[in-house]
């Protein structure tokens, strides 16, 4: 990848973990204004969801880590993440 296209991915995952963890926040503080445990949970998923983009950027700027296990270590904590959203929007508390 050209230094243009790697500034651009290192942009587009700063955003995601801006947003993402801004809206882990939000929902955070709606639960505890709430104490809701479906927005507890929603919280949480968002915060899997954002983890994973923070912990696949660090495997591979920190330890080197190729850029397939990146995408699985990525790809697993979007795909938990999601679980729990979903888990927090359907179940019936």
């Amino acid at each position: 990848m050209d230094v243009a296209g790697a500034t651009t991915v290192v942009a587009f995952k700063t955003l995601t973990l801006v947003l993402g963890g801004l809206i882990t926040y939000f929902a955070y503080r709606a639960y505890r204004r709430t104490r809701a445990r479906p927005i507890a949970a929603l919280a949480i998923g968002f915060g899997c969801v954002t983890l994973g983009a923070l912990l696949a950027g660090a495997a591979h700027q920190a330890f080197g880590l190729d850029t397939d296990s990146v995408l699985v270590i990525e790809s697993a904590l979007t795909t938990v993440g999601f679980a729990i959203v979903l888990y927090s929007l359907y179940a019936d508390w």
